[in-house]
């Protein structure tokens, strides 16, 4: 099962949320955003002025008074409709995750140990501390952890990703999830939460988290808000009996002048406070969470989303995140006296039966390098011997041969207690290849001791390149790792990252992150671990793997459920995204309140000032024309940005000033040019249509 993906306006969405911009007319709603109440009480005294207008009581014609009440009762709409389409997303996501709460039920040990009586029960009847066993094809029940046996689990109805995970007790990789489904083998689990309280649960519940906190970046956009429309408002309402007086005077000295109308006064603050962001403030929020939630990371709140678009120090633990995860075979290195084909020759035959990555990339090294690929193993008589941990090497038996590959200190001994001697110059080279950081692994042909095979940590494609775009971005990469300086010096150096940390203890991890937060920094960091606990609830923004522990799981604020730790940095990006698309638009929604000032505040005063007709730099037909055209652009201007707040300002890897005056130039210029265009097509429009 996969989660189905929706269009920026699937009908599935765009219908509810049309009904939810009805419902979200309650006053209490409206209040939540400032700004677009000022809009909404606006709505409301120009639906009652032109219900004053129709008794033939009104202070402008009922036609112009409805004209402009029904656009501002569509832009409050719009604003609610880009709110609700955001939240519908986020539902429709969580929706497809209810599946996964099915009727099941479970196999409740009597005993904590597999083999022992069971009862089945329902799945809702578990409670944190039961011990229930799960065999092949059966459905997991409950979250838990693996605390005996080990079966092949797939967690496609979760992550979406049909490849299947071990489990296993002991270790990080213990912790299962109720939904997901047993495709081998058997495991003992231990429930760990109650009903109600699953992980499924806690994700249904964090998609649909409407009712979000803002965040503080989001909280000082709305006190500037705020702060513009109270100064707006202030001036608006000086401007009534300012009109009126100067009419009153008008009339005596020319014999000619008109108050401004309420109606008219309430147009120009609606078109002069920002509304356009104020409007799409909400929408761009919810959208975020949605975008992570479409790249498979659940977010506990706005706050982390955003945090993350704070970032500026990165931990990332080596192992999974800079190289591969396993050791690969990269050199041969022959023995004085032999060639590197005959190590290689000898090196995959002690390799063939090893299924360890690391045996495997021994076995492809040998065939890319000299094509060894046909071996008639069985012909040959071969007896494998298998790595132990009392004999620290494997190998194989055959044709009089005794072919192994261990350890230099295993290999040592094995061939002095045949009589031969391990030769000086092996050992240089097993120390040469350990000071690189590498792991060396000794290859003999009974008392022959025929070279060394270098393991090393291979550092994944790309990566080098991601590091750079971070650095231009002004975030620090630390490298976390729990190998030893000398080879933590040689993968930091490889991967190009800026600092990192060896030896990496939980202690030492939560000290680092503590010594980059008392600078004043935002520490990111990923883990899935138990003892990445600690840090991943220091960190700002701390990413736990789906597949780690649940203690892992319940310290971090976001949720990886692809288990990728390379998603920190796509979740780095995305919370830059969603800062740099507030920025954009309120940068446009300020920027363009300039064109509505030509456009408006002649019209509205040139009754009472026919001089100020000069400043119709728009060649406007009328002042009723004037003022219709930048109440409609004004409402109009939202339902074009919807899709750019919902999908977001693509992301580019620059650095703060560059962005900035790529900002201002396409966003605070477009926001000047943009309105004199539009309002102009609109009078255009009106006068066409004979309404000016």
């Amino acid at each position: 099962m996969t989660r189905k993906t929706f269009t920026l306006f699937d009908p599935a969405l765009a219908v509810p949320a049309v009904a939810d911009a009805f419902r979200k007319l309650n006053p209490a709603v409206q209040w939540r955003n400032p700004v677009m109440f000022v809009v909404y009480v606006g709505s409301i005294l120009t639906t009652i002025l032109w219900l004053q207008a129709l008794g033939g009581k009104g202070e402008a014609p009922a036609g112009f008074i409805l004209t402009i009440t029904i656009w501002l009762w569509f832009t409050v709409l719009f604003a609610n409709f880009a709110e609700a389409l955001a939240e519908g997303r986020s539902k429709a996501q969580a929706a497809s995750l209810r599946g996964l709460k099915k009727e099941t039920w479970a196999k409740k040990l009597l005993e904590p140990k597999y083999g022992a009586k069971w009862n089945l029960v329902p799945a809702t009847d578990l409670r944190k501390g039961d011990v229930i066993v799960i065999q092949a094809q059966e459905t997991i029940p409950a979250d838990g952890e693996v605390i005996e046996g080990v079966a092949s689990v797939d967690e496609s109805a979760i992550t979406g990703e049909s490849a299947p995970v071990i489990r296993e007790s002991g270790g990080d990789f213990s912790a299962v999830t109720g939904g997901t489904r047993v495709l081998s083998d058997w495991i003992v689990v231990r429930v760990t939460v109650n009903p109600g309280e699953t992980f499924v649960d806690r994700m249904i519940a964090m998609v649909e988290n409407a009712k979000r906190q803002k965040t503080p970046n989001e909280i000082a956009l709305t006190i500037l808000l705020v702060a513009l429309t109270i100064v707006f408002l202030g001036v608006v309402v000086t401007l009534l009996p300012f009109s009126m007086f100067s009419a009153e005077l008008a009339n005596e000295v020319a014999g000619a002048g008109t108050p401004i109308s309420i109606t008219v006064l309430i147009a120009l603050l609606v078109c002069l406070i920002p509304t356009t962001i104020a409007g799409l403030l909400s929408a761009i929020g919810v959208a975020g969470m949605s975008r992570m939630m479409q790249a498979n990371v659940i977010a506990t709140s706005g706050r982390a989303v955003e945090a993350a678009g704070d970032v500026d120090v990165l931990l990332m633990d080596k192992t999974g995140t800079i190289t591969l995860g396993n050791r690969q075979a990269s050199t041969f290195l022959p023995a004085d006296g032999v060639t590197e084909a005959e190590l290689a020759d000898a090196a995959q035959l002690a390799s063939l039966a090893d299924e360890t990555p690391e045996g495997r990339s021994i076995v492809v090294l040998a065939k890319q390098r000299f094509q060894l690929r046909e071996r008639d193993i069985h012909a040959l008589d071969a007896h494998f011997v298998h790595f132990s941990a009392h004999t620290r090497m494997s190998g194989v038996d055959m044709a009089g041969r005794q072919v192994r590959k261990g350890a230099a200190d295993a290999i040592k001994k094995h061939v002095e207690t045949l009589g031969g001697k391990f030769p000086a110059s092996v050992s240089g080279k097993v120390d040469e290849v350990a000071r690189r950081g590498s792991t060396p692994l000794v290859v003999a042909d009974g008392t022959r001791v025929m070279g060394v095979i270098e393991l090393k940590d291979i550092v994944k494609g790309g990566i080098k390149e991601r590091f750079a775009e971070l650095r231009k971005m002004g975030i620090k990469t630390v490298m976390v790792t729990g190998d030893n300086r000398i080879t933590a010096a040689a993968i930091a150096a490889e991967a190009g990252v800026d600092d990192f940390l060896p030896e990496a203890t939980p202690e030492a991890k939560l000290a680092l992150i503590r010594e980059y937060q008392s600078e004043g920094r935002l520490v990111a960091m990923t883990g899935d671990g138990t003892n990445d606990a600690p840090a991943l609830a220091q960190a700002d923004v701390a990413v736990a793997m789906n597949t780690g522990t649940q203690a892992a799981k319940e310290a971090g604020n976001m949720v990886d459920l692809d288990s990728n730790p390379t998603k920190l940095i796509e979740v780095v990006e995305t919370g830059k995204q969603m800062l740099m698309t507030r920025g954009s638009l309120t940068t446009f929604s300020i920027a363009n309140d300039i064109a509505k000032y030509f456009a408006i505040i002649p019209a509205a005063f040139v009754s009472t000032y026919p001089q100020l007709a000069a400043l119709n730099v728009m060649g406007l037909a009328s002042p009723a024309s004037a003022i219709l055209s930048a109440v409609i652009f004004n409402a109009l201007i939202i339902v074009f940005l919807i899709p750019l707040a919902l999908k977001g300002v693509k992301y580019r890897p620059l650095g703060a000033a560059t962005l900035l005056r790529q900002n201002l130039a396409l966003y605070g210029l477009g926001g000047v040019i943009v309105p004199f265009i539009g309002i102009k097509l609109i009078d255009l429009a009106l006068v066409a249509i004979g309404l000016a």
